[in-house]
């Protein structure tokens, strides 16, 4: 008897959704009975049906929404499920009631470590709830912040990286960035890609191009939402040269501008689990500059598959970038190595390998 799995999840998104998707592509090729209920519109839906994977065409739009929950239970009873896998809030607030009584077993996915409190009485509608059986968690720093929380049972977590497979780079054509840019022939790019949230640091990053020397040729690509911002672009005005920071915006073609940089460096402050612009960089061979809050660790091995420094402090960045920019051959191999690491310790075989003894264990079903 197969292992029989719903999914709810917002797959509208390619690129972004791409290693949750392929892993449940990837677990219907191991013979697990997937389908996936998510938005009507959602772009990954021809993949899934291409795999054999059955798409129901319904997303929670609404938290503790009756007439949503009544129809993912209904869902849940006529499909006899034995594992009801949640990735978003809506899901998760909605699918735990709906499955209130039944067999099926609750996983709930949590990419973020933090804003998750004991002594807060919201945290026990979602992550917190009874109902859950297991947290697959995206890193360990995610993991052990569970942990930390009065009254959980420490075997409800478990880390289960979402994977990249190394064919989804293989194509990447790197961007003429400094024709695209029109920067300098000899321009040093430096290129960031995130929405620009306050945990992500974005200023301390803008701030670091002061503490260069004037005569290095440093730009810097900020690309994603909100990147623009007035905080922002207040900071960068306090720079000698403004005109060095660059607001590419929201970009498609965002992994071919970061594979035609020379660095790549996210800030972020607290929160990460497993970034994945920074994973999508090192895939490409661009080595990077994070800073050494939990979630980050193991993602970059310091000095081996590119730098870590501490959070909040552009000195310690712009250290690193100026060392590099008189060392391009080095910024080669820790590129090079950095493609290497996630390609042994990030690859999607494993998250796929992993989820299956996860479900495995759950429903009792060992083939």
């Amino acid at each position: 008897m197969p292992i029989k799995v719903l999914v709810i999840s917002n797959y509208k998104p390619t690129i972004s959704v791409r290693p949750e998707a392929e892993m449940f592509i990837g677990l219907k090729k191991k013979g697990v009975e997937v389908s996936v209920m998510t938005f009507k519109e959602a772009t990954y839906n021809e993949k899934f049906q291409a795999a054999d994977i059955r798409t129901i065409p319904f997303h929670p739009v609404k938290k503790f929404d009756q007439a949503e929950i009544d129809f993912i239970r209904e869902e849940l009873i006529k499909g006899e499920y034995h594992i009801l896998h949640l990735f978003n809030s809506k899901a998760i607030i909605n699918g735990i009631r709906a499955a209130k009584g039944l067999p099926v077993k609750v996983v709930l996915y949590r990419g973020y470590a933090g804003n998750v409190h004991w002594y807060d009485p919201t945290a026990y509608v979602k992550f917190l709830h009874p109902r859950v059986d297991k947290i697959v968690c995206v890193s360990q720093a995610v993991e052990d912040y569970f942990h930390k929380q009065l009254f959980f049972p420490k075997e409800k977590a478990i880390t289960i990286i979402k994977g990249h497979d190394p064919k989804w780079y293989g194509d990447i054509q790197p961007m003429d960035v400094r024709k695209e840019f029109q920067l300098p022939s000899d321009a040093y790019v430096i290129s960031c890609v995130a929405n620009a949230r306050p945990m992500k640091g974005i200023p301390y990053l803008v701030k670091s191009l002061a503490h260069l020397p004037e005569n290095t040729p440093t730009y810097l690509l900020l690309i994603g939402n909100n990147m623009d911002s007035e905080d922002i672009k207040e900071v960068a005005q306090t720079l000698p040269d403004p005109d060095k920071v660059i607001y590419a915006g929201y970009r498609k073609d965002a992994i071919q501008i970061v594979a035609g940089s020379d660095v790549f460096v996210l800030p972020s402050i607290k929160g990460e689990g497993i970034n994945k612009a920074v994973v999508e960089a090192m895939s490409v061979g661009i080595p990077p500059v994070v800073t050494n809050i939990a979630g980050n660790q193991g993602l970059v091995i310091d000095g081996e598959s590119g730098a870590m420094v501490p959070s909040r402090s552009p000195a310690a960045i712009a250290e690193v970038l100026q060392s590099w920019y008189k060392q391009p051959s080095l910024r080669t191999q820790l590129g090079s190595q950095a493609q290497q690491h996630i390609r042994k310790n990030f690859h999607i075989q494993t998250s796929i390998d992993q989820t299956f003894s996860l479900y495995q264990s759950l429903s009792g079903i060992s083939t």
